[in-house]
């Protein structure tokens, strides 16, 4: 069943502004500017104020079906997380985790890339690049454990993912053999 007019908003708060052309919104804020491209979307983007003077977003989907209505949701999740970016910023921390050959982790490239040697006693040295703004940094307090910072919530954890994905254990039961980096904490840069 299709419904006529499914529409949401959600406030946009002090500090940000946002610009909508065209599915393409874009975020700035005190930490910089994200942009992101929802023209894969069925759906139609407007700033509107309300009666108070505040500036909200609306998201609406003519004759939507229940695929698409669910699709005003996820990109009201994605403009949130853009807002957050731009304000607070993404902090995940990963850990090593080993039982016997301690991992060997040198950050190379000014933050921008790591080497991780000596994992599982192996010889080869495996170089991950971040993506393009995230930066990598050792934990002065946590031993073996390693802090990753950005604006965008996909760039951060996408970097996360190539970094877990290099320490995969190949040849050797999973069960038994756990050693790899691991996320071990999501949160934001700027802490409430």
């Amino acid at each position: 069943m299709k419904t006529i007019l499914s529409s949401e908003t959600m406030d946009i708060p002090d500090g940000v502004s946002i610009k909508v052309h065209a599915k393409v919104i874009e975020v700035e804020g005190p930490r910089g500017k994200l942009v992101r491209d929802f023209k894969h979307l069925n759906l139609d983007f407007q700033l509107i104020t309300d009666e108070n003077g505040k500036k909200k977003l609306k998201i609406e989907a003519w004759f939507a079906t229940r695929k698409t209505s669910a699709a005003i949701r996820t990109a009201l999740s994605h403009v949130d997380n853009l807002i957050t970016g731009v304000t607070k910023g993404y902090r995940y921390k990963m850990r090593f985790v080993y039982a016997h050959f301690p991992i060997n982790a040198s950050i190379t490239n000014d933050n921008k890339a790591i080497e991780i040697r000596n994992f599982l006693g192996e010889k080869k040295v495996r170089k991950v690049d971040m993506l393009d703004g995230v930066s990598i940094l050792r934990s002065e307090k946590v031993k073996d454990e390693l802090v990753l910072d950005g604006n965008d919530i996909e760039l951060v954890s996408r970097s996360c993912a190539l970094i877990n994905q290099k320490c995969h254990v190949k040849n050797k039961d999973i069960r038994k053999f756990l050693d790899g980096i691991y996320v071990s904490e999501k949160g934001t840069v700027v802490e409430e």
